[in-house]
Formats: structure tokens, C-alpha cells, sequence
């Protein structure tokens, strides 16, 4: 439903939620949410265009998260690096649908729109309050300090 950019733009922000204020290095986060560093360098990049980031030089230097947890939104994240791609006119470019949508494209908008409104209302901080036991939401026990060598398991859906 989302691009693995998104996906991947998702773990990075997560992963720096988890970080307590704490910057993180792009190789950190690569390794500790399973993103190959030269694509996540490229997202975070992204993300530092959107404001939704920013990187801190220097010995202590990393990416760090620029809004509190409960007010940076999944579709905001999302937004930043692939947005949600609503369907305005006829994708076969149909004159008789000119103003107004077929019943598949019109369904197939309304669905998009639900999952808009579901990200938009999904917050960073939700995310990692839910993690129940394994405290986040990517499957594997982020460490506080050092890379994760737990297994991921595989998110639903893929």
C-alpha cells in the first residue's frame, strides 16, 4: 500500500522516537532497522527537507527527530519522502469521466482517503507506545546504545 521508501522513511523515525533525543548515526539506524545505509541516507535526506529531522555534526553528531513523538504524524512521514497519491481525473484519461469519476476510481480514491485520514491521525509516539513487550513496533528490540543483532520478524502484510 505504501512504497518500501515510505516504509523505510517509517523505520528511520521510529527507530530516532526510540532514541530519547539522542542523535544516531545513518549506519546505526541502518543496522538497527534493516535499511541498506546508501538508500536511508538518500530518506533521511528526505525527511531532513521536510523538516521532520535534522543532522547534527561533529563526534556526537546523527540524525535526531525535530518535532515531539505526539505530534509528528505516520502521514507526514510518509508525505516527506513518497506521498499518498489521490486520483482527482480518470487515470485512462476518458472524456465521458471528465468531472467526474468512474465507480471503480471513485471507490479506489475513497479507499486512499481512509488511509490518509488513518495516518493522519497515527502519531510517532502512538507507534512506539503500542510496541507492547518488544517496545517498538518493528519487531526487533531496539538496543540503547549499541546495534541490534535481534532478528526481525516479518512485518504483516508482506
Amino acid at each position: 500500500m505504501i512504497s518500501q521508501t515510505a516504509e523505510y522513511a517509517l523505520r528511520a523515525v521510529v527507530f530516532l522516537g526510540s532514541q530519547a533525543g539522542r542523535p544516531a548515526t545513518t549506519h546505526r539506524i541502518a543496522a538497527d532497522t534493516k535499511v541498506p545505509a546508501g538508500y536511508l541516507a538518500k530518506v533521511l535526506q528526505a525527511l531532513g527537507k521536510a523538516g521532520l529531522v535534522h543532522a547534527q555534526r561533529g563526534l556526537h553528531g546523527g540524525y535526531a527527530l525535530t518535532r515531539p513523538l505526539d505530534e509528528l504524524t505516520v502521514l507526514e512521514v510518509v508525505n516527506a519522502v513518497d506521498p499518498l497519491q489521490r486520483i482527482h481525473h480518470c487515470p485512462l484519461g476518458l472524456a465521458e469521466h471528465r468531472g467526474n469519476l468512474c465507480s471503480l476510481h471513485r471507490r479506489l480514491d475513497q479507499g486512499i482517503a481512509l488511509i490518509e485520514s488513518f495516518f493522519e491521525q497515527t502519531t510517532v509516539g502512538q507507534l512506539l507506545a503500542e510496541g507492547g513487550t518488544s517496545r517498538n513496533p518493528l519487531c526487533a528490540v531496539f538496543s540503547s546504545g549499541e546495534s541490534s543483532a535481534v532478528e526481525a520478524k516479518e512485518l504483516p502484510g508482506r
